[in-house]
């Protein structure tokens, strides 16, 4: 893997944790060693990453990505496409929720920036291992996406809207 790539995968993990992830985790996932992901890590903090080191390991305190929420709707079959167009335009889908009239906000984490993140979501959907939560609201679902400027949010929201995915504002 590409240091360049790799730093993006390490931000990407970094960013969407909830806990502090090891270096040895992140070598683990990434394929390299923990010295790698300590330079990674300076060159991050270098470009603006606010990654703080604690004794269960580092932890982004702020991110100079941009975040936005698109409201969606779509059918199962277009799932890989609406994924593949926010992820190919340089966007991190964050989460995926719906919001239900009893149960209030339903959440599931994502964190798909690859194709291969989008290939593993879409495999445990077909084997049946459990569902989409659009099922639950009509179609109707929300992605949280991040990236690096709002323009490429621009560009992703306009990719999703020329396919019919962004449901109109009233």
């Amino acid at each position: 893997m590409k240091a360049d790539k790799r730093r993006g995968e390490i931000a990407s993990i970094l960013v969407s944790a909830q806990d502090a992830v090891s270096g040895g985790e992140l070598a683990a996932r990434l394929g390299c060693s923990r010295q790698i992901i300590v330079q990674d890590i300076a060159l991050l903090r270098a470009s603006g990453y606010d990654i703080i080191s604690t004794h269960n390991g580092y932890v982004v305190k702020k991110t100079p990505l941009k975040e936005r929420v698109f409201k969606v709707r779509h059918t199962s079959a277009d799932t890989a496409d609406e994924l593949s167009r926010i992820v190919e335009l340089g966007g991190t889908v964050v989460n995926v929720f719906v919001w239900h009239k009893v149960y209030g906000k339903i959440e599931g984490k994502l964190n798909i920036f690859s194709k291969r993140g989008i290939d593993q979501l879409i495999d445990g959907i077909k084997s049946g291992k459990s569902t989409e939560l659009m099922h639950i609201t009509s179609g109707y679902h929300y992605h949280t996406v991040r990236a690096d400027s709002e323009e490429t949010l621009d560009r992703i929201g306009k990719a999703l809207d020329e396919k019919g995915y962004i449901v109109p504002e009233i």
